[in-house]
Order: C-alpha cells, then sequence, then structure tokens
C-alpha cells in the first residue's frame, strides 16, 4: 500500500460550475465527483487550509459565460480570511489572476487539485504549481471530464477515464498522484511566515453558505 501524502494547506477546486458538474451536459458520474469534491472543502476547512475555488469566465455563448445559469459555481462557497473565489480566462488557474499572490500571502507550499476539466484546467493548473516549486497533490476520483469524441481517421471515442488517466500521467513524476480524495490530509498554513491572508472574494451568486 502506498503511504499517504503529507498534508497540504490549500485546496484549489477547479471550475467546478453548473455547466460542467449539472445540468444537461454534466462530466460522467458527476454526482460522484461532487462528493468527493464536496468532502475535500469540508475537510480543508475543518483543517485550517485555504480554499480557493477558481471560476472560469468563457466566451459568449459558452456555457460558462459569466453570469449565465452554467457559469454559477455549483458548491456553496464560506466567505472569510481562508476561502476565495478568483476568476479566470484561462486554463492555468495561475494566469493573469491573484492566485500565485494568495497563496504566497497565506504561506501555503502545497496544495491539492481537483474539479475539471482533467485534461485541460485542471491540468494547466497542477502543471503551473509544480512549476512555481509548489507541492501538488491530484486525487485520482476527485477531477472529471468528457469523453473525447472520436475523429476520422484518428482514433475512435476516448473513454472520459482513460483521458483523466492521461493527464495524470502527463504531469510527470512530480505530481503526488492519490487513488482516493479522502486520503488528502489538511493543515493550516505557517502564518508565521507572512503578515498579510487572503481576502475573500465573492463572485456573481457564489456565496451560499456554507457545506
Amino acid at each position: 500500500m502506498s503511504p499517504l501524502p503529507a498534508p497540504v494547506q490549500a485546496l484549489l477546486v477547479v471550475d467546478v460550475q453548473s455547466a460542467f458538474v449539472a445540468g444537461g451536459n454534466p462530466v460522467p458520474d458527476a454526482p460522484r465527483l461532487l462528493d468527493r469534491v464536496a468532502d475535500l472543502v469540508r475537510r480543508a476547512r475543518a483543517g485550517g487550509a485555504l480554499v480557493v475555488h477558481l471560476q472560469n469566465d468563457g466566451p459568449a455563448g459558452e456555457s460558462d459565460e459569466p453570469h449565465t445559469p452554467g457559469w454559477e459555481l455549483h458548491l456553496p462557497v464560506l466567505s472569510g480570511p481562508m476561502e476565495t473565489v478568483i476568476r479566470k480566462t484561462e486554463d492555468d488557474g495561475f494566469e493573469d489572476t491573484t492566485l500565485e499572490d494568495e497563496l504566497t500571502a497565506a504561506g501555503v507550499g502545497a496544495v491539492a487539485v481537483c474539479g475539471v476539466m482533467s485534461e485541460m484546467c485542471v491540468l494547466a493548473t497542477a502543471r503551473r504549481a509544480l512549476e512555481l516549486d509548489y507541492r501538488v497533490v491530484l486525487p485520482h476520483d476527485a477531477h472529471a471530464t468528457y469523453d473525447i469524441p472520436a475523429a476520422p481517421d484518428i482514433s475512435d471515442v476516448v473513454p472520459a477515464a482513460v483521458a483523466s488517466r492521461v493527464a495524470e500521467w502527463a504531469l510527470g513524476d512530480e505530481v503526488e498522484v492519490v487513488a482516493r480524495a479522502e486520503d488528502v490530509g489538511f493543515t493550516a498554513p505557517d502564518a508565521s511566515s507572512t503578515a498579510a491572508s487572503p481576502t475573500a472574494v465573492s463572485t456573481g451568486s457564489a456565496d451560499k453558505g456554507t457545506v
């Protein structure tokens, strides 16, 4: 049995928005994904870790266009100094956002990443975190994507589960992939390493109470 990873000080919840996990076109097995992500959020809060909800601003006409029902964060956000919403327009949650500043201000050195889509925003955000020298834990059962459609003369349909596993593999041996979200532990950041704390941001109707 593989040893459990050391606790992390932050949880990055990537694009868990209604367009992707509810309604008419959710990712496969969305209820299971939401159960795992909600449990991670609950335990991160209980452990005093920083919780960052990344929210993608899609182009006009897309299912995650800002201020449309599909754009809304599907899980409740608890406003406070250790939980924040960061909007983004790129796959990489660090690009042109305050994410790195928030993590630095809180004294975070290790993060867990969960959400959607495995081979796009989850992969890009986890990769940038590794490049920035964060320790990154990726729970296998807490990220998801869609089936990749068949392409003539290229491939048949690639099942979503395969795409998610390939995304993990593409991150190389620096990422810590764990089989179960329940095996991810959380701890509070080292407050002595910083004089500032992140400020919670509420966008749209994301601030809906507590899990």
